[in-house]
């Protein structure tokens, strides 16, 4: 479908022969006085208008072309407004863009500068609307801090509204950068637990032999160094939430006591002998596959069924739809804020190369990823360059073989079941694969069944 054009002009002729240049890439509508431009603008909602400031009752005159003018921009500001005037009423054309025109041009009009100009407009046009929505969903669409606009999201918030207010355990799975921290302290802040304290340990991140002092505390001279009693992670987490980051690092042996204090609701310090009540919740998070590890015995069935009361599967960014551009243009206002560089936006190439950039990282590589752009942006506007994405290769995040396989294999699996409406039995057929098989492929790749 051609954008939409209006143009306003008083003579009949002119308004005929910009037509019938113009039609074969717009969809154009004529209006040749300020009550019909008006009629026609709030009909049509056109990106740009082609205006004539010598409009009847006084062709003579810029009176009733301003007025248009004004009209137009109150009821779209982003309207880009070209002012189409003779050789002697140039000053009134500048008056115009004083106004708040786009740009004008002097009669007669040279059609290869107005095709021109008509492009450009339209252009600045789209980009500005884009902008705008963009922020507008920045500004209104964090659920709890978690920023999201497309289906996979959506379901996540409610899948987080509803587990919230239980005290049931949550497991939240999902790869690296996904989010799983912010989707724990929304459904802390969500609970009626959200007066007390988050408190979050990852257990990936602290040495074997000082996780569980770091879980369960010290008393005093528990071992060489332990000079005063501490408390551990579980017990300042109490009235509140206790958020364990990468479960499936904890060590067997410590696996077994975290699975009495989830029974019992009590803890003893290392060292000590007075067993401590405590009133939290649990929420865990993982991006291993702990079923394989419970086969490979590395996880305990028991402690695996006691966290995984409720699940929730956090999508990676590139099966997000559009989020991938709202979360940059988020991250860009408050990194370029940061440099002192504000109202960056991005270009047109920046947009395409942020698209088709794999992502392995998730939102954490592409927050890292505009950082940099922001410091490295030179004038206002972000480039392909500055972002230091591959922009021809979809598949710049992906290092390895099988890395690149299973790209692959996301992609078909992902178009036959967008082609046929998320329906296994025909896309199964399209990709010569029975249905069990393609659940199984769908459950390896983290593609949702829904």
């Amino acid at each position: 479908m051609n954008p939409k054009l209006l143009i306003v002009d008083d003579d009949e002729e002119i308004r005929t022969q910009m037509k019938w240049a113009l039609a074969k890439d717009y969809d154009v509508t004529l209006a040749e006085s300020r009550v019909t431009a008006i009629e026609a603008f709030r009909a049509q909602q056109p990106m740009v208008v082609l205006l004539d400031l010598g409009l009847p009752p006084h062709p003579n005159s810029p009176e009733e072309g301003l007025a248009a003018l004004s009209e137009l921009l109150g009821l779209n500001p982003l309207v880009k407004v070209v002012i189409v005037s003779g050789q002697g009423e140039k000053e009134n054309a500048l008056q115009a863009i004083g106004a708040g025109a786009y740009d004008f041009l002097t009669k007669p009009v040279n059609m290869e500068e107005l095709k021109f100009l008509l492009k450009r407009s339209f252009h600045t046009a789209q980009l500005e609307k884009e902008y705008n929505e963009m922020q507008k969903l920045v500004r209104t669409d964090a659920f709890e801090g978690v920023l999201g606009e497309s289906t996979a999201m959506r379901a996540i918030f409610d899948s987080i509204r509803k587990v919230a207010t239980t005290e049931a355990p949550v497991l939240i799975l999902g790869e690296s950068g996904t989010g799983k921290e912010m989707a724990a302290k929304a459904i802390h802040q969500r609970s009626n637990r959200k007066d007390g304290p988050f408190v979050a340990i990852n257990c990936g991140a602290i040495p074997e032999t000082l996780l569980e002092s770091e879980l369960f505390g010290h008393e005093k001279g528990a071992f060489t160094g332990a000079h005063v009693q501490r408390k551990g992670r579980i017990e300042s987490a109490n009235a509140g939430t206790l958020f364990l980051d990468e479960i499936g690092e904890i060590p067997l042996a410590l696996q077994v006591k975290l699975l009495r204090f989830l029974q019992e609701q009590t803890i003893e310090r290392v060292g000590g002998r007075q067993s401590i009540q405590i009133n939290t919740r649990v929420v865990a998070a993982t991006n291993v596959d702990l079923k394989k590890a419970m086969a490979a015995g590395k996880f305990r069935e028991d402690l695996y069924y006691r966290l995984a009361v409720v699940q929730v599967s956090l999508p990676p960014l590139r099966e997000r739809e559009n989020d991938i551009r709202l979360l940059a243009q988020y991250f860009l206002n408050r990194f370029s804020a940061e440099v002192k560089k504000p109202s960056l936006t991005f270009d047109a190439e920046a947009v395409k190369a942020l698209n088709r950039h794999a992502w392995p990282g998730n939102v954490r590589e592409l927050e890292n990823c505009v950082r940099r752009a922001a410091i490295m942006a030179e004038g206002k506007r972000v480039t392909a360059k500055d972002l230091e994405l591959n922009p021809g290769d979809p598949d710049s995040g992906i290092t390895t073989l099988k890395d690149a396989r299973e790209a692959v294999e996301r992609r078909m699996v992902q178009q036959a079941l967008k082609k046929h409406g998320g329906k296994i039995a025909p896309a199964a057929v399209e990709l010569g694969m029975s249905r069990p098989t393609l659940y199984e492929l769908m459950d390896k790749l983290g593609i949702s069944r829904e």
